[in-house]
């Protein structure tokens, strides 16, 4: 049985690629061909989740195996074959490639075709630039937050800093009239 998959971004929006892979292949055969139809480099971390129809996670299957303290058996993409976690077309998965980041391709199994083998997965689409493995940050658009510090960052006009309830600071000194300015540097 042949599983073909779409594979789409959400950061690119001209990006689109198909893959066939044989059900039998691993998890680890279906990375390989997305990181060969993309250019990534396979030395970086990565995970599968399956999701359901509305792209929640679900199962993690991971490139490595992670130390976890769950008491769930580790799933690894070398240790996974396809058709024991898909089995309907439409099912859907996400390809996290930047986990520290948690960027990600969207894939779905879009079709089956049964009594059909594939030696090796084959790319059968490959449209568009794929997002970078790697943001750029100093292309990524910095969001500063900048704070009011007027009279009304307490929310009131006549804030009055002698309201505060200091009944749980017995004991605490205010020695902030000491600190110099060139001591916070």
């Amino acid at each position: 049985m042949v599983f073909r998959f779409l594979i789409l971004s959400d950061e690119v929006n001209d990006f689109k690629r198909e893959i066939k892979i044989d059900s039998d292949n691993t998890f680890l055969d279906l990375y390989k061909a997305i990181i060969e139809s993309v250019g990534y480099s396979d030395k970086e971390l990565a995970s599968f989740f399956l999701c359901d129809n509305k792209w929640r996670k679900a199962q993690e299957i991971t490139l490595v195996e992670m130390d976890t303290a769950s008491d769930e058996d580790p799933h690894t993409m070398e240790d996974c074959i396809l058709s024991d976690y898909l089995e309907d077309e439409k099912d859907k998965l996400i390809f996290e490639f930047d986990v520290l980041n948690e960027r990600a391709l969207f894939m779905e199994l879009s079709e089956i075709i049964p009594g059909k083998n594939l030696k090796k997965p084959v790319i059968t689409i490959s449209e568009g630039e794929p997002p970078l493995q790697f943001k750029d940050f100093e292309e990524t658009e910095i969001v500063s937050t900048i704070v009011d510090t007027d009279e009304t960052f307490f929310g009131d006009e006549n804030y009055d800093i002698e309201e505060i309830d200091k009944s749980g600071f017995e004991g605490f000194e205010d020695n902030s009239s000491d600190i110099e300015a060139s001591d916070l540097l």
